[in-house]
């Protein structure tokens, strides 16, 4: 049975980007963005809960989040997860609603913010070689046992070295973009 799977290679490297484009997400750019709260989690009926299975969130303006509560006794551990979660927001609460005004970027913090966009592309293009080398050794595998041959080696070789770059690129795409937001906003 060959070891080496075109699909599974893709599958990895594209699940990479996916994971980069996650991460960048919750990045914090000038503008308010609802993904900037996916990371909280809330301490609610006795156990920590993602903050969306718990509250609505919204942007009503271009800086300035807004989460309603669903459950007006969960108001005050919202606001806690909100506090713990190291997001730079100072929650404001007003009824079933806590309003996160967003404090303007200062030009070292988007630097800052600049060079972890760049260390998140970085992990992904590691993992993305890393998916690279597995595909490569699979093939060599696969011609040491017989079950393809030296051109079917080289072609698989060059198929998996394409898909390196094309993922590679769209890491380096991502990450330029979202620097690019950071730094003119």
């Amino acid at each position: 049975m060959a070891k080496y799977d075109k699909n599974d290679i893709e599958r990895r490297m594209q699940g990479a980007v996916d994971s980069l484009k996650s991460d960048l997400s919750g990045l914090r750019t000038g503008r308010a963005n609802t993904s900037l709260l996916d990371p909280v989690q809330v301490e609610v009926y006795g156990s920590m809960m993602p903050l969306n299975q718990v509250a609505t969130v919204n942007a009503p303006e271009p800086r300035m989040l807004a989460v309603q509560v669903w459950d007006k006794a969960n108001v005050t551990a919202v606001e806690k997860g909100i506090a713990h979660a190291n997001l730079g927001l100072n929650p404001m609460i007003d009824g079933q609603t806590i309003r996160l005004p967003l404090p303007d970027l200062t030009e070292e913090r988007r630097r800052e913010l600049a060079k972890i966009a760049g260390k998140y592309a970085e992990n992904a293009k590691i993992a993305i070689r890393n998916v690279r080398r597995d595909g490569m050794e699979a093939l060599k595998e696969d011609e040491k046992k017989k079950e393809i041959s030296e051109d079917d080696r080289k072609r698989g070789e060059d198929e998996v070295q394409k898909l390196t770059d094309k993922y590679v690129a769209d890491a380096d795409a991502a990450a330029a973009q979202k620097e690019k937001e950071i730094l003119t906003q």
